[in-house]
Order: C-alpha cells, then structure tokens, then sequence
C-alpha cells in the first residue's frame, strides 16, 4: 500500500509557477529609451533662429529710399536742371539796360529809322530787336531762287565740309557786316559764335552763321524762327519786334553745324551769364 502514495510528489511543480516573475522585470527598459527621444526636439529649436533674418529683411527700408527714389533724381537733376534752368526771362532780367557798344544805331528792315544799337555787357554783346527770315545757304524745300527772291546760295560762314549752311537745317544767326558803326569782331563775335535767341517765354541756342546789310539788323535762319514758333516763310514770315540776340564773347561751336553741341554750350554759357549778374 505504501507504493501507491508516490503520487502526491506532482503536487510540487504547483511552487514552480513563481519563476515565470522575472519577465515581469521587462519594463525596466522601458523608462530609459523613452528618456532618449526627448533629446531630438532641440533640432526644432534652431528652426526659430533662422527666422529672425526673415523678419530682418525689413528691407523695407530700402523700400522707403525708393519711396524717395525721387529724391535721388533731384539730387541729379538739380544739376542738370541748374543748366537746363536759365528761362527766358532770367535772360532778360540780365540784359535790361542797355550800354551801347555800338557808334550808332541800326535798322530793323531797309528804309526804316535806326533805332536799335548794339549793347555790351559782362560776357555777351546784345540787341532787341525784330526776326527777319534769311534763307541762305544750300539749297532746300523751303529756302530757294523760288521761295526767296532775296535768295543767294552762300553763307559768310561754311560747314566743315567746305559747303554752305543750310538754312533749313542749321539754327543760326545774321549779325551786321562790319563797319563804322560795329565791328562784331572787335568784340570777339565770329563764325560758330554761340547765341542766345529769346522771344517770349522761348529761349533757343543758335551760332552766329551770315553776316548781313552793315546798316540792318535782326536777322535768323528757317530754323532758328521755326524753332521760336516763329513764321519760317522767307516772303511774309518773321515777326516785327520782340526778339533779344544774347552773342556770348569768345564762344565758338566746331563744327559750326553741329547743333547739339550749339545747345550744350549755350546752356553752360547762358547760365554763367545769368549767374555772374552780380
């Protein structure tokens, strides 16, 4: 009978059970890896930095300089404008009273009183008188034998090229030819000469080009009156007063028929006349 009581022995594996508690202890590296994550968030940080320069660009700033980019262009054009600025009646202001450098006294059109002397000044010889059309010179549309019956294909002064002026083309002048009343170039008035030619509120750069009757006086090219607003036509253009001759001493254009560079000197010469009125 005391074999058979040998089974009671498999009740023991009953203890065994409470080794499987280690796996319990799994959780462990739980806690430390989770710690590490953390860690990458400070990536993110240095994202915000870098937008600090995009707010920098307030560059608006130069936006507001560009606000007053019209500011930088009168900065220039004060300059260009000072030259460009001499008007008409800044001219005129500078030539209103008269000291005859003249002996005596010239014509406006043939058979007329002489009533007009020639006056000096500071820099500049001048006349006030009326605008008759001279339409000498080479040949054109508008000025020749057919259009003028006064017509004489030569002028006293050549282009560069050896040929006439071309009234039509050049803006210049006609002063009185030498004499016992004036002699222009005693005054250091010659061909290529710089003109000022006022009318009105106009105000246009010519070169003295012709020379005239030594007893008459005011007198221009096609384009000189065109320029003016003035009636070009050599029969009955022109007009009868109101037109102020400013020959600027020593000046001379080469070549004489360049006319931009008549129109860049001018405005250099016409803006020291006005400036030295003192």
């Amino acid at each position: 009978m005391l074999a058979p009581s040998a089974p009671p022995a498999p009740s023991e594996p009953a203890t065994a059970p409470p080794a499987p508690l280690p796996p319990a202890a799994a959780p462990q590296p739980v806690t430390a890896p989770v710690m590490s994550p953390p860690a990458v968030a400070p990536p993110a940080v240095p994202v915000p930095p870098v937008l600090p320069p995009v707010t920098a660009p307030p560059v608006t700033a130069p936006s507001t300089p560009a606000a007053s980019g019209t500011a930088p262009a009168p900065r220039t054009e004060p300059g260009a404008r000072r030259a460009d600025a001499v008007s008409a009646a800044d001219l005129l202001a500078r030539v209103r009273t008269c000291t005859p450098v003249s002996r005596g006294r010239y014509r406006k059109d043939q058979g007329a009183k002489a009533t007009v002397p020639v006056c000096g000044t500071r820099g500049a010889v001048f006349w006030k008188a009326d605008m008759d059309i001279d339409c000498d010179g080479r040949p054109g549309p508008r000025c020749n034998s057919g259009t003028d019956p006064y017509f004489s294909a030569s002028t006293a002064y050549a282009q560069s090229d050896g040929r006439p002026l071309s009234s039509e083309e050049t803006p210049y002048v006609v002063v009185p030819a030498p004499s016992d009343v004036w002699n222009h170039r005693s005054h250091g008035v010659r061909g290529g000469s710089v003109v000022a030619v006022v009318y009105r509120d106009r105000v246009r750069y010519a070169v003295v080009g012709d020379t005239g009757p030594a007893d008459i006086i005011g007198e221009a090219s096609h384009a000189t009156a065109e320029s003016l607003g003035i009636d070009p036509d050599p029969r009955g253009g022109g007009t009868s007063s109101g037109v102020t001759y400013i020959v600027f001493e020593d000046s001379r254009v080469t070549p004489i028929e360049d006319h931009d560079a008549a129109v860049t000197e001018g405005k250099r010469l016409a803006r020291r006349f006005v400036d030295d009125a003192g």
